[in-house]
Parts: structure tokens; C-alpha cells; sequence
């Protein structure tokens, strides 16, 4: 894409999105060009619609993924090359609303057992602790952790907003050799593989794969699955949506609504409506 993929990341970074977004929008644009192996400037609607179908019907992406490459297209011919004609009509695709598999809290700590790299399970444990996305783990910095306060400062995560969540004692400890044992120098409580850089996301999900072959988990585990248990965790501890909304960052109270859909704890104590009739409380019911 030559200087059209050099303007597409500048304007990315001047609307504010999150590194990972910019690259997942310019693979996908990248995607789009190398099909057609023409400059962008030169395709329409029509081009983008075959492409589109193309990625349905022959390659059978997924309807998250479709939108992805919706979403990085119109970026593409809207804010970029500015012709929002091209894509005006282009439909989203409907995403199934699955739920998680969510892991049980001896599975966690299965799963934890199998990280023999005092790193490795320093950093699945702070996404389990914390609630954390996988890039606001591998990018924390020595900084952000405030022993004092026993808070972690979270930084510019989804949307780029920051957020503070607890500090557990217990991850405090893991931390804290952790550090004796990789005698960290840098900023990165997580370093990677370069100097100055933090681990990478695909170092650490195949440092979890690998876990999850060894824990003998039979469920779908995900980094994800670890920021699921935190809130699912929580909630059936009793605690506040509304907090746990805000610990994960959510904009949206439905968005974390969702681990009402998932927590046994939380649908066991909802009382069925069969065993309130013939009491007083079935008067509501007319």
C-alpha cells in the first residue's frame, strides 16, 4: 500500500487507537489490496463487496472477523482516501452471541501449577487477579504497581482509558519474586525477548497453550478465559456489578451483564418463580 498504508497508520494514531487496533486495521487493509493487487484508489464498492464475499463463502471467516474487515475497510475509504460512498452500503454481519466456557477455580489453579517460569505465571496470575486484557498485562510497567495503595494502575486500555484495579497480596508475593528471580532493569515488569520491549502477545497465549496441555484442561481456554473467571469469580463471591464493571473497564453495564448469564452462584440463588406461587410473594404476579 506504500504512503496510503503510511497515512492509514498516521490517522489511526491521530483518532487514538489502541496499538493492537491499528495493526489488526492495517493487516486487514492489507488483505483487501494484496487480493486485488491494485492501489486501493482504483477499487469501489463493487470490488470491496466481492471481497468481501470472497472471505464468507471460500474462506469461511468468522462473523467477528468478518467485522473486522468491515470496520478496517471503512476506516480505509471514509476517514483515509476519503470516499464514503465506496462503503455506504456495505451491511454488518450479525454476531452469535455465544457465552464462555469458564473455568472452575480448582482449574485455575491447575492451570496456574503448570507454569513452571516464575514470569510466566507472575503474568497469568495478574490477568486472573486483575481482570486484565492481554495487552494491558504484557505491557505493565514496573511503575504501575503501587504496593503502598495495593492498586495496579492500568493504562490506556480498550478505548486508551486507564483504570486502576486491586492489588492482591497474594499476586503482590508473586510479583515480588518474580522480580528477585529475573533481576528486572527496565521499565517492563514484563520484558520480551528484545531489550526495551515488553512480551509479546503470542509468546504469552503459547506459553498458555502449552500450560493447557499439561493442566489436562478439556474446556476452550483462552487468555481471555482468565479475565472471564475474574469477573465470574467475583460475582459469585457477591460482589457489586457495578463495581466489577468498573475493574474491567467496561463503558457498558450490559457488556458485564453477561457474567449473569454464566455464574451457577448467581443463577442458583434466583428463586424460581414455581416455588413462589401460593405464597405472599406470588401476589406481584397477579
Amino acid at each position: 500500500m506504500g504512503q496510503i498504508r503510511e497515512r492509514m497508520e498516521a490517522d489511526l494514531k491521530l483518532k487514538g487507537f489502541a496499538r493492537t487496533t491499528r495493526k489488526e486495521y492495517l493487516l486487514r487493509a492489507r488483505h483487501f489490496v494484496e487480493y486485488y493487487r491494485r492501489s486501493p484508489e482504483q477499487l469501489g464498492e463493487e470490488e470491496v463487496r466481492k471481497f468481501l464475499l470472497h472471505l464468507v463463502e471460500e474462506r469461511g471467516v468468522r462473523a467477528a472477523t468478518h467485522r473486522m474487515y468491515i470496520a478496517a475497510l471503512r476506516f480505509l475509504f471514509v476517514v483515509t482516501l476519503k470516499r464514503p460512498e465506496v462503503v455506504a452500503a456495505i451491511p454488518w454481519p450479525k454476531v452469535p452471541r455465544t457465552l464462555p466456557d469458564i473455568l472452575s477455580g480448582k482449574e485455575v489453579q491447575k492451570l496456574l501449577s503448570a507454569v513452571r517460569s516464575l514470569k510466566h505465571r507472575a503474568l497469568l496470575m495478574t490477568a486472573y487477579g486483575a481482570g486484565l486484557r492481554i495487552t494491558e498485562a504484557c505491557t505493565l510497567e514496573v511503575g504501575d504497581i503501587d504496593s503502598k495503595r495495593m492498586m495496579i494502575h492500568v493504562r490506556e486500555g480498550k478505548r486508551g482509558k486507564d483504570r486502576y484495579v486491586m492489588l492482591s497480596p497474594k499476586l503482590l508475593e508473586a510479583l515480588r519474586l518474580h522480580w528477585r528471580g529475573s533481576h528486572l532493569q527496565g521499565r517492563y515488569l514484563f520484558p520480551g525477548a528484545f531489550p526495551g520491549a515488553p512480551i509479546t502477545a503470542s509468546a504469552v497465549s503459547l506459553v498458555l497453550r502449552k500450560a493447557v496441555a499439561v493442566a489436562g484442561l478439556t474446556k476452550r481456554v483462552t487468555f481471555h478465559s482468565l479475565r472471564h473467571g475474574f469477573a465470574t469469580h467475583l460475582l459469585e463471591a457477591g460482589e457489586d456489578i457495578r463495581t466489577i464493571q468498573r475493574l474491567l473497564g467496561h463503558s457498558s453495564i450490559q457488556t458485564t451483564a453477561i457474567y449473569t448469564t454464566v455464574s451457577k452462584a448467581h443463577i442458583a440463588r434466583t428463586r424460581s418463580p414455581l416455588d413462589m406461587l401460593g405464597t405472599s410473594a406470588a401476589k406481584v404476579f397477579g
